[in-house]
C-alpha cells in the first residue's frame, strides 16, 4: 500500500546560536509557536529549563499540540535519587497523568539535538525522557543496553521527583524509541538481548531510521536483524520510520548513513503485527534533528549524510506520526493514525506507508 501526499507546515522561529558546551547541558532553542507565529527566548533565560506554549484550540499531530511544555536538563548524581545517566526531559506543564516515552539518541549525538522533536511530542500530552547514554563509544552497544535498562528501572523511583507537582507520570503507559544506533538499542532491549530485562513493561516501540551496522554481514554487536521475516519476538506494537535518502551516499568520501541491508526496511520486515511503517521519501537520516545543531558533532550532521530540503518538515512529520502511534497504542485512540493512513490527516512530507495489524 503506497500513499503519497504533501502539505506546508507553519513557519517556526529561527533557532538561537548556542555553544557546544551549552548544547551538551541542554541549553537548546525551543520553538514558541502560537498559531504559526514564533519568537526567540534570550539565552539568559535558558539555564536549565525552558518552555513554550500554544493556544491552538484544536491540535493536528503534525503541528504543536495544546499543552504548554518545559525542557529540563538533569545531571546524574545531582539529586536524592539520581538518574544513572544525564537526562533531557520534556514534559507538559498542565496538571494530569501523562504517558512516558524513553528516547535514545543516535551515534555520537547529543540528546539536546532532539529537543525540538521532544517538545513537539510533549505538547501533545507525553513526558519524553532522553538520556545522554555516552559521549564516546565503540561499535558494541552492550553498555548502552545496560544503561537504558538501568534508566528504565530508575523511572519509577526518581522521575516523579523531577516533575512539577501536578504532573504525574503514568508508568503503566510506557513506550521506547530511538534514532539510528539508538533505534537498534531500543529494539535490542525489547528483544531482551544479553538477557537484559526491566522492571517496567514497554507497550510500544519506535525505530526512527534505525541502523544495525555498516552493511549486511557487518552488523555491530550484538546484532538485532536476523533476516528472517517477522522474527522479532516482543509483545508490543512497533513502528518504523525511515528516510528515503538515508541509504544514498552524500559523496564519494562518506558511506550512506542508513545503508541498505541494515536499515529501516529490514527492521520493518522482521516486525510481527501490529506494525506500522512510514518512509519520508525525500529526506535524510538526520533531518529530524533541531534546526541548529552546533559544534563539531552538530556540523557533522549537516555534512556526512545526504539531507532533504528542511529539517522543520521532517521533524514535524516524525513528531506527528510518533504522536499518532503513541496515542493509538498507549491511549487506545487510533483516530489520528488511521487518518494519516487514509489521507484525511495530511503529512508534511511525501510519504510511503505500509502496515499490518
Amino acid at each position: 500500500m503506497k500513499n503519497r501526499y504533501q502539505i506546508e507546515l507553519v513557519d517556526w522561529a529561527n533557532p538561537l546560536m548556542l555553544s557546544e558546551r551549552q548544547l551538551m547541558r541542554g541549553w537548546n532553542i525551543v520553538d514558541l509557536v502560537n498559531l504559526g507565529k514564533g519568537k526567540n527566548i534570550a539565552e539568559a533565560q535558558l539555564p536549565f529549563m525552558c518552555s513554550y506554549s500554544s493556544s491552538a484550540a484544536l491540535s493536528n499531530v503534525f503541528d504543536t499540540g495544546n499543552y504548554n511544555t518545559e525542557l529540563q536538563w538533569i545531571e546524574s548524581g545531582s539529586y536524592t535519587v539520581p538518574p544513572p545517566k544525564p537526562l533531557l526531559i520534556a514534559n507538559p506543564l498542565e496538571a494530569g497523568a501523562f504517558p512516558l516515552l524513553l528516547f535514545l539518541h543516535g551515534y555520537l549525538l547529543y540528546n539536546s539535538f532532539y529537543s525540538q522533536l521532544m517538545q513537539h511530542i510533549a505538547s501533545h500530552g507525553f513526558i519524553v525522557i532522553a538520556p545522554q547514554l555516552y559521549t564516546v563509544a565503540g561499535p558494541d552497544i552492550s553498555d548502552e543496553l545496560k544503561s537504558t535498562a538501568a534508566i528504565t528501572n530508575w523511572l519509577s523511583k526518581g522521575l516523579s521527583k523531577l516533575l512539577p507537582l501536578n504532573v504525574r507520570p503514568d508508568f503503566s503507559k510506557l513506550a521506547l524509541a530511538g534514532h539510528s544506533r539508538g533505534g537498534k538499542t531500543a529494539f535490542a532491549l525489547a528483544l531482551r538481548k544479553l538477557n537484559i530485562t526491566t522492571n517496567l513493561k514497554f507497550s510500544a516501540l519506535i525505530g526512527v531510521d534505525p541502523v544495525d551496522g555498516m552493511d549486511k554481514g557487518k552488523q555491530t554487536p550484538p546484532p538485532v536483524l536476523t533476516y528472517v521475516p517477522h522474527s522479532f519476538d516482543f509483545d508490543m506494537a512497533a513502528m518504523i520510520i525511515g528516510s528515503g535518502l538515508g541509504e544514498v551516499k552524500r559523496n564519494l568520501l562518506f558511506p550512506p548513513c542508513a545503508p541498505k541491508g541494515v536499515n529501516h526496511e529490514d527492521f520493518y520486515n522482521e516486525c510481527q503485527k501490529p506494525a506500522w511503517y512510514f518512509v519520508a521519501k525525500d529526506f535524510g537520516h538526520f533531518d529530524m534533528l533541531n534546526d541548529c545543531t552546533k559544534g563539531i558533532r552538530g556540523l557533522a550532521t549537516q555534512c556526512i549524510c545526504k539531507n532533504g530540503e528542511s529539517r522543520k518538515l521532517m521533524r514535524g512529520f516524525v513528531g506527528g506520526v510518533m504522536v499518532a502511534f503513541l496515542k493509538a497504542y498507549l491511549l487506545g485512540d487510533d483516530s489520528d493514525l488511521l487518518a494519516i493512513r487514509d489521507r484525511h490527516e495530511i503529512a508534511p512530507v511525501e510519504l510511503k506507508i505500509d502496515y499490518f495489524v
